[in-house]
């Protein structure tokens, strides 16, 4: 008997994690209220980098896979995945996109399915926040009647080598019978699996992952700033210490943080832990600080940069490269580059931006997209190097710009080179 797969939500996570399913021959519905999405999927077309085509339309040709948007389509599940946004809210965690999904599935619910949520959130949402809900429009009790854990996505957009398969997979069930199912689940379309020994350790475990990270970044980030008042070259310090075989993890400035996992879910540890014991986490505020503040510092330099060669940032040409937040997606959810774009239109230049893979444009009035060409560059003031996809020529960068202030380091140094 086939089992049948629900997973809610076909972003960067869920669409990863339908693929991978329907290829091991669950029959799988993805699920999503966005209908362009779900058009898209339908013929084929995948808007997610680490899911080619290919994979998807042979999926669709064997009718392991399905995109929907029809509620109906989620009846009948054995198995129904949450992987839907959790943003923030005026700095509040707004877990609405769960408490939808955990909706629409507690009135399809049956005794013996299974629910597992992947979404990252503060620990105790599974028990304190999806498990009432299900419980309440099912009638159903969670662990006697029904299954319900917790498997936090571990996406990392762009990587060739851990992908979705090949990651270990943590999880962890409400009880006993729970875990085994998800585990079991699990054990079919990954390489590893990880045992959490509760829900609310693999919910801490997932913002520690990304709070660390955030934390490093905006410790380089803000020796980034102070290095180039001291006359120390950062990245020559950080080749340096990474020489180190122990004792150091070598984390890279850039033009601020974006995505989901580090503008957003180290908050919603913060703000657990004020609302919980009534103190501040204040190492999550101040690396939140920091890394917020270097798009501006970044616009900062950049202007330096053209007040020494005698233009002024109103009536400068700026091309950027780069609209998404990580290098070779296109991803712009939280991407530094937007808000760099707009104090730039703002303070009066012509913002021109390349990106061959961010298909659709950003809502920024002002902003024009190009693509990277010779003339482009010699055309610039100013080249902005925001996003260091591998697609960009960066020899030709080198060759023909007047000024370039590299964000990334990833051109040689030069005359009218600048690093971050």
């Amino acid at each position: 008997m086939t089992t049948k797969l629900v997973v809610i939500g076909q972003g960067y996570v869920g669409l990863p994690l339908a693929v991978a399913a329907a290829e091991e021959g669950f029959h799988v519905v993805g699920y999503d209220i966005d209908e362009r999405r779900v058009k898209k999927l339908a013929v084929g077309e995948s808007y997610v980098g680490d899911i080619p085509a290919e994979r998807l339309r042979a999926i669709l040709d064997r009718g392991t896979y399905r995109p929907s948007i029809d509620p109906d389509d989620v009846e009948g599940f054995d198995i129904a995945v949450i992987t839907v946004p959790t943003p923030l809210h005026e700095g509040v965690p707004d877990l609405s996109f769960i408490e939808s999904a955990g909706e629409l599935l507690a009135s399809r619910l049956r005794p013996g399915a299974t629910v597992i949520l992947e979404s990252t959130s503060y620990p105790g949402t599974t028990e304190e926040v999806l498990a009432p809900l299900l419980h309440k429009g099912s009638l159903l009790e969670p662990g006697t009647d029904f299954h319900l854990g917790y498997s936090p996505e571990r996406i990392d957009p762009g990587n060739t080598r851990w992908t979705f398969e090949t990651t270990p997979k943590v999880v962890s069930g409400i009880d006993d019978r729970s875990l085994a199912k998800v585990r079991g689940f699990y054990e079919r379309i990954v390489a590893e699996v990880v045992v959490a020994p509760s829900p609310r350790v693999a919910e801490l475990a997932k913002v520690m992952e990304n709070t660390f990270r955030h934390v490093n970044i905006a410790l380089v980030n803000e020796l980034a700033t102070h290095a180039e008042g001291i006359g120390v070259d950062v990245w020559d310090a950080l080749d340096i210490a990474s020489t180190k075989p122990f004792g150091f993890m070598r984390f890279t400035p850039g033009p601020g943080v974006g995505g989901h996992c580090l503008p957003v879910d180290p908050l919603y540890l913060s703000w657990k832990v004020e609302r919980t014991l009534s103190k501040r986490f204040r190492l999550v505020e101040l690396a939140d600080e920091l890394n917020n503040q270097m798009p501006e510092y970044v616009v900062r330099r950049l202007t330096r940069g053209l007040d020494r060669r005698r233009q002024t940032v109103t009536g400068a040409r700026i091309l950027i490269l780069g609209l998404a937040y990580k290098a070779n997606t296109g991803d712009v959810r939280e991407s530094p580059a937007l808000p760099i774009a707009r104090m730039f239109i703002e303070a009066g230049a012509t913002v021109r931006a390349a990106d061959p893979h961010v298909t659709e444009s950003p809502d920024i009035p002002g902003l024009t997209r190009v693509d990277l060409t010779a003339e482009e560059l010699r055309e610039a003031h100013a080249v902005l190097v925001v996003t260091d996809h591998d697609a960009f020529d960066y020899d030709l960068v080198a060759a023909e710009a007047r000024y370039v202030f590299d964000c990334r380091h990833r051109i040689a140094a030069a005359e009218h080179i600048e690093s971050l």
